[in-house]
């Protein structure tokens, strides 16, 4: 393929990827009724499908955005792609859950190469198309979910839970070919040196702390082994934030928390993401639950991923109107008004779930808040970084949603576990009303967070996002091209 064809189809290629990972790695969301049955294990013991995905893929965020700031990125992208596939495979084939467990964790890998796209969006791409090609990868990374679940409901329903597998297996080798097809060899500088020290910190700190919110409420929360493992946790993320900011090459450059937009960025980022898989948990379940348990619909796997279309669709038409909302709200009230949208689905569903009908405009007004919120973060990142930590810094970006997004499934599971009466094999509603309940706690505390945190205001009043013949297009990425101004001090 010639070198202009080749930058023609690379975006598309990018925007495959980010859509294939974003399929794969919440796969297990409608499915979870459907694994519980087939392995023969409970509800909330089956949600380890989509928490070890999600806890995979923080930690591989980090690894694999660290890894990618080099030479090595069409490599990297090529490796994660396979061993998603795998991953695929080993699910598929799966005898019992501890197996599927580790093929979904093989699955999580591929959340890493999502900042990977975003990277070489700003590397490859003409910089006039930049800032709205990494608004569309952010978006298309939460919207995804949408897009590949009725397809794998209908597999499912049609041909078994495995025959689903089999498709994100075979979902994820097309976009491999295409990588392997259309994106370019990386060159330039060498790749930072990998912090494997920093890398085994974090992932015990963060499989001790969602094992302990996943169990506690089976365990109990005051339960020797809970507490253990909390404390596990806390002496280990306290150990990688002192490791980190002492290392010569960490995995994160956490200093970069010191810009107030990037610290609000990414404290959204953690809180929105807890509340989203709170709530997309909850109802792709709550829909299948037979209506002889007075309460539910008695949906199919199918209509249980189309619940989930809404979201995919408004998320995208609410990103577009980025740049409007920017103009009319102002950039610090973009990120306080999606969390409160976000917020307001929650409530609603709580409030009224009697017909089916109400999961799909529920979903669709959370769309229209994720949309917002997604697509706004990762500018205000962006923006405010040097040129050549946007790889690392999208990592981190990465980590802190899909930690907000695995303690948010982990999270449904303790809840609905301690709403499992003995002996019954599913939830009661007032356990399902309590999830949706904390997931409004959580959104409206986001509306707060990113209203409060400092720097919002100084931001916009600053210039960080420019105004000027550009600022619509800016706003709807965040993107700005650094320069020396934008570097924060002490950091290369």
């Amino acid at each position: 393929m010639d070198d202009t064809r080749r930058e023609a189809a690379l975006f598309p290629v990018l925007l495959l990827t980010v859509l294939v990972m974003s399929v794969v790695s919440s796969l297990g969301a409608p499915l979870i009724p459907s694994i519980a049955d087939h392995l023969h294990v409970s509800l909330a013991t089956a949600q380890w499908s989509l928490t070890v995905t999600l806890l995979t893929g923080a930690v591989s965020a980090t690894v694999i955005g660290r890894i990618a700031d080099g030479s090595r990125r069409r490599a990297v992208l090529i490796a994660g792609l396979a061993a998603v596939a795998i991953g695929g495979a080993v699910s598929a084939l799966a005898p019992n859950l501890a197996v599927l467990v580790v093929g979904r964790a093989l699955q999580g890998v591929g959340v890493g190469l999502v900042p990977v796209t975003m990277a070489a969006a700003r590397d490859h791409l003409p910089p006039v198309r930049v800032p709205q090609a990494i608004a569309v990868l952010s978006v298309g990374a939460a919207t995804g979910v949408g897009a590949g679940y009725p397809i794998s409901g209908l597999i499912a329903d049609a041909f078994g839970v495995a025959a689903a597998f089999w498709f994100g297996s075979a979902f994820t080798a097309v976009a491999l070919v295409a990588v392997l097809v259309v994106f370019p060899k990386s060159s330039g500088r060498a790749g930072a040196r990998l912090d494997v020290t920093g890398a085994v910190l974090l992932a015990i700190g963060l499989v001790a702390l969602l094992i302990a919110v996943a169990e506690g409420g089976g365990w109990g929360w005051t339960s020797p082994k809970v507490l253990a493992l909390l404390a596990i946790a806390v002496a280990f993320v306290a150990g990688w934030i002192v490791q980190q900011l002492r290392a010569r090459s960490p995995l994160v450059e956490l200093r970069l928390l010191r810009h107030p937009a990037v610290l609000s960025g990414d404290t959204g980022a953690l809180v929105i993401g807890v509340a989203m898989y709170l709530y997309l948990s909850e109802v792709t379940e709550f829909v299948q639950v037979p209506r002889s348990a007075g309460f539910g619909f008695s949906a199919s796997v199918v209509v249980a991923g189309l619940t989930l279309v809404p979201l995919s669709v408004l998320s995208l038409l609410a990103s577009r109107a980025l740049p409007w909302l920017t103009r009319t709200v102002g950039e610090r009230a973009v990120l306080p008004l999606g969390s409160l949208v976000v917020a307001a689905s929650s409530v609603f569903f709580a409030l009224f779930h009697g017909e089916l009908w109400t999961a799909f405009v529920a979903m669709g007004v959370m769309g229209a808040g994720v949309g917002l919120t997604f697509a706004a973060i990762p500018g205000l990142i962006v923006g405010a970084i040097p040129a050549n930590e946007t790889g690392s810094a999208m990592g981190f970006y990465q980590v802190i949603r899909y930690v907000g997004f695995s303690f948010g499934s982990a999270l449904t599971a303790a809840i609905l576990a301690g709403h499992t009466p003995a002996g019954s094999p599913r939830p009661t509603e007032a356990g399902f009303n309590m999830v949706l309940w904390i997931a409004a706690g959580f959104s409206a505390l986001a509306a707060v967070v990113t209203w409060v945190l400092p720097g919002l205001q100084d931001t916009a009043a600053s210039g960080t996002l420019a105004s000027g013949p550009a600022t619509s297009d800016i706003a709807a990425s965040g993107e700005v091209i650094p320069d020396a101004s934008h570097r924060t001090p002490g950091v290369a």
